[in-house]
């Protein structure tokens, strides 16, 4: 981390006015913090060290680097440090400003001080650079900088509006890599030590589900006529995580090559277990043709696979992501995904039915968050989920969900208006969809849910919030059947139990 210009300013109330002006780089400002509260996507500390006239704000990351967001809601690193990021800015404010000296007919008017900015600039930039120790560089120089300072903001550098979570936008254009790019990296580069023969590695890689998954995706993109026996190899370990996307992948890439000597072992994963029964359903008999194992593999690639990377749901690279540890590239693309939806949710249209929506896409960024620890972003994603419900069952289901990250995320008043408005909708439904709740795992879920809450108020010393539940869950479990009441009644005990000790 370098700050020597930034503590050189401080000191100096002569350079810090030329960094203010015509820099734009105001110490001053900082004490007037930025137009919103904001925070990083990844967490850690942003320092404000400065602002400019137009409501932008500088800030330090815990690493070093400058982050500029500007008052319309885009953001970016702007150096690797406060020196770099402010001998960018020196050094480019000329470039930016020597249009200034072409003047056109109708600017013969404007006076001589107007037409002295360009001097007082070069000798402000001069004067500010020698105080500072910053090298002459090319315009050409500065610009690369610049571009390589941009380019790093995301995963780790994502500023959020700390209201609303949603994302500030990229300050550039620069165009990125595709996501799958860096996250198939790892499988690509395991196919080609597959592909060696390398006993250790095919050991190696079909032992690690991730790098097995991983090498799998790879051969979905990279097809050659040799890779048969790797396929199969890897096909047979994926049967270790059970169902799952790739053992569909491995089987279709096996089928593919269309040799019936492939069938007893197609069949012999199929039968790992009750949900690989359910995945390869429709497999050819044992004693299929090789056209008829070809038309089934090709039928499952052409729907489900196919060979271009681009073509796959973005969950596909998402999962994979997180499964690396690359979890702020996840968060990142999770969390643009969300905003496009909050901003036109004409994209949840269903095809079939342009007047109906298709929600199952919030739902599973909720997940995603949850899965990253992310409950934030999580209880965005599920309150837009349960919002935008329309029979009462998925309303009072999407609820149930969203009062237990509530209650995970500590959010317990949060927790408790959403339990309420749940109970208003078993209430008074408005359709026939929750007839049998009583009877079937929801009700289950409902009660235990209450419980839980209500024992969580309990335990963060919320006597009278945990009284007052208490009998509402007492009165759910009160409406269930006999059968899904009697996992719960343990559950209840103890709440209760708990909640009569408080004083």
């Amino acid at each position: 981390m370098t700050d020597h210009a930034l503590r050189v300013l401080r000191k100096n109330p002569r350079l810090a006015e030329l960094a203010a002006y015509p820099f734009n780089f105001d110490i001053g400002r900082a004490a007037h913090g930025h137009v919103e509260e904001v925070r990083l996507a990844s967490g850690g500390p942003l320092d404000i060290v400065a602002g400019d006239d137009t409501g932008g704000t500088y800030f330090v990351c815990a690493d070093g680097s400058m982050l500029y967001a500007d008052s319309e809601g885009s953001a970016g690193i702007v150096g690797s440090s406060v020196d770099e990021a402010l001998e960018i800015m020196i050094g480019l404010e000329e470039a930016e400003d020597d249009d200034e000296e072409e003047f056109d007919g109708e600017d013969d008017d404007r006076d001589g001080a107007e037409r002295s900015r360009l001097p007082r600039l070069e000798a402000a930039r001069t004067e500010l650079r020698a105080a500072l120790g910053f090298p002459e560089r090319s315009l050409a120089e500065l610009e690369a900088m610049l571009r390589t300072a941009l380019l790093r903001t995301e995963p780790d550098f994502l500023l959020l509006n700390g209201a609303d979570h949603n994302a500030y936008q990229l300050l550039d254009s620069y165009p990125r890599p595709p996501l799958w790019e860096p996250v198939l990296a790892s499988g690509r580069a395991d196919l080609t030590l597959l592909r060696a023969g390398d006993g250790v590695a095919w050991d190696a890689v079909a032992g690690d589900p991730v790098r097995r998954r991983l090498a799998l995706r790879a051969a979905q993109f990279d097809r050659a006529e040799g890779d048969l026996e790797l396929l199969r190899h890897l096909l047979r370990h994926e049967t270790r995580s059970s169902m799952t996307d790739e053992l569909r992948l491995a089987a279709v890439l096996v089928g593919l090559r269309g040799d019936v000597g492939d069938l007893p072992l197609l069949h012999e994963v199929r039968e790992t277990d009750f949900d690989t029964a359910c995945g390869l359903g429709g497999m050819p008999e044992p004693d299929a043709s090789s056209e008829e194992l070809r038309d089934w593999a090709q039928g499952l690639d052409d729907s489900l696979f196919g060979t271009d990377p681009a073509d796959e749901p973005v969950a596909t690279w998402t999962d994979l992501a997180r499964d690396q540890g690359m979890t702020e590239l996840a968060r990142v693309t999770l969390i643009r995904e969300l905003d496009a939806i909050v901003m036109d949710q004409s994209r949840l249209r269903r095809p079939d039915a342009p007047q109906a929506l298709n929600t199952a896409a919030l739902g599973a960024l909720a997940g995603d968050f949850k899965e990253l620890g992310d409950l934030t972003q999580a209880l965005r994603a599920q309150r837009l989920h349960a919002a935008l419900q329309e029979t009462a069952w998925h309303r009072v289901s999407a609820r149930l969900t969203q009062a237990r990250l509530e209650r995970a995320d500590s959010q317990l008043a949060e927790a408790v208006q959403t339990l309420a408005a749940l109970r208003k909708i078993l209430a008074t439904p408005g359709d026939e969809s929750l007839r049998h709740w009583e009877g079937v795992n929801l009700g289950r879920f409902i009660a235990e849910e209450h419980y839980r809450l209500t024992r969580a108020l309990a335990e963060e010393a919320l006597p009278d919030e945990a009284r007052m539940l208490l009998p509402a869950a007492d009165a759910i479990l009160g409406e269930l059947s006999e059968n899904a009441a009697k996992g719960v009644r343990e559950l209840a005990e103890e709440t209760a139990a708990l909640v009569r000790e408080l004083s």
